[in-house]
């Protein structure tokens, strides 16, 4: 798998998708419940008026385009992830959707990079803002991200 690239390619489709779209810096870590090799994470931000199962959608075309295979199995690497952590402050879980994402509070991969860019921000179910929620986070699960150099 060629994370760099994969990467680089996403997000140019992205800023296609969503001007205006800004990133957090891009963090390294390992695999989360299986053996296999690093991750690259990072957050972007984007402002829509389009309903979230569209952008769910475009999201997914933007990974099928760089060929990405769906499969039951979550827990194996995949060549790209692009997930939607956040519609506004929308709570659409009674919608068959996981939004606000549940890794939020559970992965520092997640959490880190989101706090970066939306430090202020309150998460819509527990109502504390991402850098509170990675300050408290941060002190167990620090040491489980790199910072890379990664141009974007």
């Amino acid at each position: 798998i060629e994370r760099e690239t994969n990467l680089r390619i996403a997000v140019t489709h992205l800023r296609t998708l969503y001007p205006g779209i800004f990133f957090s810096p891009v963090f390294k870590s390992d695999a989360v419940g299986f053996n296999g090799p690093y991750f690259l994470n990072l957050v972007g931000v984007f402002d829509s008026d389009r309903p979230a199962p569209i952008l769910v959608e475009q999201l997914h075309d933007v990974e099928d385009c760089q060929g990405r295979q769906r499969t039951q199995d979550s827990l194996t690497s995949r060549l790209i992830d692009i997930d939607l952590l956040l519609y506004g402050d929308s709570v659409l879980y009674d919608q068959g959707m996981d939004v606000p994402r549940r890794e939020i509070l559970k992965y520092a991969h997640v959490l880190k990079p989101l706090s970066l860019v939306l430090p202020d921000v309150c998460h819509p179910v527990s109502g504390r803002r991402y850098h509170e929620l990675w300050g408290a986070m941060s002190a167990s699960q620090d040491q489980l991200l790199e910072l890379t150099d990664l141009e974007l």
